[in-house]
């Protein structure tokens, strides 16, 4: 009997050593658990937009029944790498490295395309690497921001006339921090007992955009009795180039971070960003296969800590000041999926005095950010933020707090773009604001008595 059906491409096919593994792919067993937890198939109610969906097509292409053509790719484009589906599934399917090994086969055969892409791709392999253009490109934007040049390109709708995705990039850029972070090379002391020295991943993106944050992830540091390393030579962390499929910049990457924070002699690693912190715990799945990094990595990912994690687990001292504020959370998709870390932020958020904290509707899910999902699938992004902000408005919150650079600054953009007047907080930054409050309250009695003591 002669076979009929159609001869696939063998370049079409997964290869390599990069390869989705067989025996996590077929773990899956089309339960459907995850469908209620991904927001693209909550947003069209697609089969083929789905956990279960592509990796229904993961397997067709690892048999050779179909081929990563341009219509296959698209259904794990859309994907934003949630991993909400590995909290649903009950079969234990890591759907994260799955997703990561398909996009770095995808990336062996795509063409680079539409505008979007094109300049994801230049960030990713241009700017984000090297950190003097990385600032320098912020600098940029933050003369854009402040010299009225911005209001007057939105205003006029120039933009949009020569292009609607350029003008939505635009929409979405975030705004400069004032000052950056420079601390790399230094070591900060706290004053008392030193309870712990870690070290502190500063990253690529979050010192130039998120440079006040920083600082407050230091002060919070020093004042639990933490000395705080900055280890200079360190850099991107790699998550966002694994996103895409670079694994081979990614696996770059991760030798460099490894080699700097183990020459830094510390007894943690900690990360304030979620995302870097899910990338860097996973760096020996990464490095497995790596003879001379393998068990490095090892031994260095049972050193990195969410800077919440680590915080609970030390534990930190809650402040004795009041701030004002109705709050409410939203879980970071790479905090609580991929780290399973949801109820320290909340702990922290609780024991500050005068909070009052409101659960989030739908906290677990995700925003819309996703990397570079803000640039490549600016339509869906949106549709899954609209729904999060629906969910906001509800609350009557003041501030809306998260724990990763991405998420804040897309829920910072839906709050605007609603007009809704609340703020968007790291965690960290609320601690940390509460800590300067009391330290300000105990300067100001010392103060009165020391002018007291002069008077005559």
């Amino acid at each position: 009997m002669v076979d009929s059906r159609p001869t696939v491409d063998p370049s079409w096919l997964f290869s390599g050593p990069d390869a989705p593994e067989e025996s996590e792919l077929y773990k899956c067993v089309h339960c459907g658990f995850c469908l209620q937890a991904c927001p693209t198939y909550l947003e069209t109610g697609l089969e083929t937009e789905s956990p279960r969906g592509r990796i229904a097509l993961m397997k067709a292409v690892n048999e050779g029944r179909i081929g990563m053509t341009d219509s296959v790719v698209r259904h794990w484009d859309l994907c934003i790498q949630c991993r909400a589906c590995e909290v649903a599934c009950p079969s234990g399917v890591p759907y994260g490295s799955l997703i990561e090994a398909t996009m770095a086969q995808v990336e062996r055969k795509r063409k680079v395309g539409l505008f979007p892409r094109l300049a994801a791709g230049a960030a990713l392999n241009h700017i984000i690497p090297n950190q003097g253009l990385l600032e320098f490109t912020v600098g940029m934007a933050r003369v854009y921001q402040r010299t009225g040049i911005q209001s007057l390109v939105r205003k006029s709708g120039l933009l949009r006339l020569v292009s609607r995705s350029l003008a939505d990039m635009e929409q979405s850029m975030p705004s400069a921090s004032d000052s950056f972070f420079r601390a790399e090379g230094q070591t900060l002391t706290p004053v008392g007992e030193v309870r712990a020295r870690v070290a502190l991943l500063s990253g690529c993106v979050m010192p130039l955009f998120s440079g006040n944050e920083m600082e407050a992830v230091v002060r919070v540091l020093n004042r639990n009795g933490c000395e705080v390393v900055v280890p200079e030579g360190q850099g991107c962390c790699g998550a966002i180039h694994s996103h895409v499929g670079d694994l081979e910049t990614t696996r770059s990457m991760a030798k460099r971070n490894i080699d700097v924070f183990t020459d830094a002699g510390v007894d943690a690693v900690v990360i304030p960003s979620a995302g870097c912190g899910s990338r860097m715990k996973e760096y020996d799945h990464l490095l497995k296969d790596d003879p001379s990094y393998a068990d490095k990595a090892a031994e260095f990912v049972r050193k990195v800590k969410d800077i919440h994690e680590f915080l609970v687990d030390l534990p930190f001292t809650p402040p004795t000041a009041e701030i004002d504020y109705r709050v409410t959370y939203q879980d970071s998709c790479h905090l609580g999926n991929a780290q399973r870390i949801t109820s320290a932020p909340r702990q922290i958020l609780n024991s500050i005095p005068g909070v009052e904290f409101v659960e989030l509707p739908g906290a677990g899910r995700c925003c819309g950010a996703g990397g570079t999902y803000t640039i490549t699938e600016r339509e869906f992004s949106l549709r899954i933020l609209g729904s999060k902000m629906d969910s906001f408005e509800t609350t009557g919150a003041d501030v809306l707090a998260t724990a990763n650079p991405g998420c804040l600054l897309q829920l910072q953009y839906g709050v605007n773009d609603r007009g809704l007047g609340a703020d968007v907080k790291y965690v960290t930054d609320l601690l940390d604001e509460a800590y300067q409050l009391e330290d300000n309250a105990a300067v100001a009695p010392s103060r009165a008595t020391a002018n007291e003591n002069k008077q005559p």
